[in-house]
């Protein structure tokens, strides 16, 4: 097992992936319970005593709820930004292992080579990561309302991209729980990737660097995985040369 990742699970109320290396194993997010978090790597025959270290990219509850929690495991670290770690840790009274980076930097853990960048998220500093392993390499981007240059550059880099597509825009409007206010801010340059934008970006980039795409972080209420289905058909063909996979969001609640 040289370089193998694997989503526990991910929708708009919770976030979180697994990567493991010969001299590693990490989680990039967990934005559920801590009992859920274990149940999850029980699930994929790991278990959390094996983890190693979490790697937040902002303070959003579906991304971080299972900090409290698993802040009891003491030999867990935490990585993650100054604003992201001083929000979370004025939320709970234990001290947390924190591994405090600045955004933009790369820096090293273990046997991983680690890219952090800023993303457009109404966030304190939300970032995105690229991890690294030899010739192996993975993006881990959710919750921006677009996709800037420089970030559309560094994810068209790497061999497997988790990227967010997280509303089908009649669905948005069309909802009757979620006021005008929300709707627009989910719409935003600082909310939410759109399906259209991600099938837009990853339709003309097409970048032969890739070899999976995972879509993420999809809404339960304003999306679907055949919505997407038939968007990204021309995409889902066999010989394309990358492979991509709709993470449903009604699945691991």
């Amino acid at each position: 097992m040289s370089f193998n990742f694997q989503i526990l699970g991910s929708s708009s109320s919770g976030n979180s992936g697994l990567l493991c290396t010969p001299n590693t194993k990490i989680l990039i997010d967990v934005g559920f319970s801590g009992k859920k978090i274990e149940t999850l790597l029980k699930s994929v025959g790991e278990n959390i005593d094996n983890i190693d270290a979490i790697f937040l990219t902002h303070e959003h509850g579906d991304h971080s709820s299972g900090i409290k929690g698993l802040s009891k495991k003491t030999h867990l670290q935490f990585f993650a930004n100054r604003d992201t770690a001083n929000y979370l840790q004025s939320k709970i009274t234990r001290p947390i292992n924190w591994h405090i980076f600045e955004t933009g930097t790369n820096f090293q853990y273990k046997d991983l080579d680690i890219t952090s960048f800023s993303i457009p998220h109404d966030a304190y500093d939300p970032v995105g990561y690229i991890f690294r392993h030899g010739e192996r390499s993975l993006a881990w981007v959710t919750d921006l309302g677009y996709i800037p240059k420089l970030v559309q550059e560094k994810i068209s880099q790497v061999e497997i991209l988790i990227l967010e597509s997280n509303y089908d825009e009649n669905l948005l409007n069309e909802d009757t729980k979620r006021p005008w206010p929300i709707k627009q801010r989910i719409k935003g340059r600082h909310g939410h990737l759109s399906n259209e934008a991600a099938f837009d970006f990853i339709s003309t980039t097409n970048s032969p660097s890739w070899e999976k795409i995972y879509l993420a972080h999809l809404s339960r209420d304003c999306n679907n995985v055949e919505r997407i289905k038939n968007l990204f058909s021309p995409l889902l063909c066999p010989k394309n040369h990358f492979k991509i996979e709709i993470i449903n969001p009604h699945e691991n609640l």
